[in-house]
């Protein structure tokens, strides 16, 4: 945690980018901590307001964009491949683009906001062929609000940033680990009745 404070410190603006970016596509960087202490080093005058925003929301974009164009290319090539050892067939395949076209798109939106769900939903996206325009709308704009929104906090906490910014951190964990329990148990529960649907 502290190398990542040092970069941002030492490299600014471009340490903004990369570390975002990289988080976003799955490595262990604590995004949300990052953004807030950037926010503090507004504060204090050692960033500007712009760049930091500017160079925070472009690495959120290039990660989450990267993540679309793994599950574009590599998800596919997989699912080509593989598919039948995976169980993972073109219908299912069909049946997740379904999904992504009904209400897919505001988890892009929202997963930011969801540790693991955002590079998840990216990954799906592009394994489910949604059309990069519409994927960009949805995820850029949750991007860029997630991106504000942390930053600013960082801005208004001051010295009490990093207290603070522990606790969002902590708490994110525990709301998505609740939100992927509650959507495992959904998925289970569907699969069951349409299960008993098809053996009536």
């Amino acid at each position: 945690m502290d190398a990542i404070f040092g970069w941002i410190t030492t490299y600014g603006y471009g340490a903004i980018f990369l570390l975002l970016m990289l988080g976003i596509v799955g490595l262990p960087i604590p995004d949300e901590t990052l953004l807030v202490f950037c926010g503090y080093l507004i504060s204090k005058g050692t960033l500007k307001p712009i760049p930091a925003w500017l160079f925070g929301v472009a690495g959120s974009w290039c990660g989450i964009s990267l993540s679309y164009t793994i599950g574009r290319t590599l998800g596919l090539g997989v699912v080509h491949k593989f598919g039948k050892y995976l169980h993972v067939t073109e219908e299912r395949l069909n049946k997740v683009h379904a999904w992504f076209d009904r209400i897919g798109h505001w988890a892009l939106f929202c997963g930011y906001y969801i540790a693991g769900v955002r590079h998840f939903s990216a990954i799906v996206a592009g394994t489910s062929r949604l059309p990069f325009r519409t994927f960009a709308t949805y995820a850029w704009a949750g991007g860029l609000l997630w991106v504000t929104t942390f930053i600013t906090l960082g801005y208004y906490l001051g010295e009490n940033w990093k207290e603070i910014a522990e606790l969002i951190h902590r708490y994110i964990f525990y709301f998505s680990i609740t939100i992927l329990i509650a959507g495992l148990c959904y998925y289970l529960f569907r699969r069951r009745r349409n299960v008993t649907k098809t053996g009536n």
